[in-house]
């Protein structure tokens, strides 16, 4: 599971978790191995393994320290307690958390729940940015998560000079000259 889960996280592509329900133990830490994560009004997140009398073992305490800082994550992982998403939310744990309209039922939303739903319209939203570009933003900031900041910024330089000499870049120049929308090729 941990080999999986380095993979997921080391994935070029942005990466994202739709919580529409229970997410608790290894179901959370799969969740925290992604880029950006949603929650929809039922979901339940959290680490109860210590209620278990064990500790997470795939990342969970490394990945949500460094997502929510050692103190927050102590009083999760010592107590296991179950939160929804709205405490989610205001931990920094989730980026967003869907709210359903007044007049949607469950069926609305089809098979999958409101979290997917979002999940979608933001990979709708990434994937018309330069491919190359996207990917090299998500190795800089991955890599200013761990890195001293003259590392960081060296790191990000390093990323840059990859979109530099791209045709992607060109036709992003080009289309925002024209006034028009640059359709990019990922080279």
């Amino acid at each position: 599971m941990k080999t999986s889960f380095k993979e997921l996280e080391s994935l070029p592509q942005p990466t994202i978790a739709a919580l529409d329900g229970a997410a608790l133990g290894g179901g959370f830490e799969l969740s925290l191995c992604c880029d950006l994560r949603v929650a929809g009004p039922r979901a339940v997140l959290g680490l109860p393994e210590t209620s278990l009398a064990i500790i997470p073992g795939a990342g969970g305490t490394l990945r949500l320290t460094r997502l929510i800082g050692p103190s927050q994550t102590k009083a999760l992982v010592f107590t296991g307690r179950r939160f929804g998403p709205y405490p989610a939310l205001s931990m920094g744990i989730v980026n967003d958390v869907v709210e359903p309209v007044e007049c949607m039922d469950d069926k609305s939303t089809g098979e999958h729940g409101l979290g997917y739903e979002r999940a979608l319209e933001w990979a709708r939203e990434i994937l018309p940015n330069g491919p190359i570009a996207v990917r090299m933003a998500k190795r800089s900031i991955d890599h200013a998560s761990t890195a001293d900041p003259a590392s960081g910024l060296d790191i990000e330089q390093l990323c840059y000079a990859q979109v530099i000499p791209t045709e992607d870049r060109l036709e992003g120049l080009r289309a925002f000259k024209e006034k028009r929308k640059p359709v990019y090729k990922g080279c």
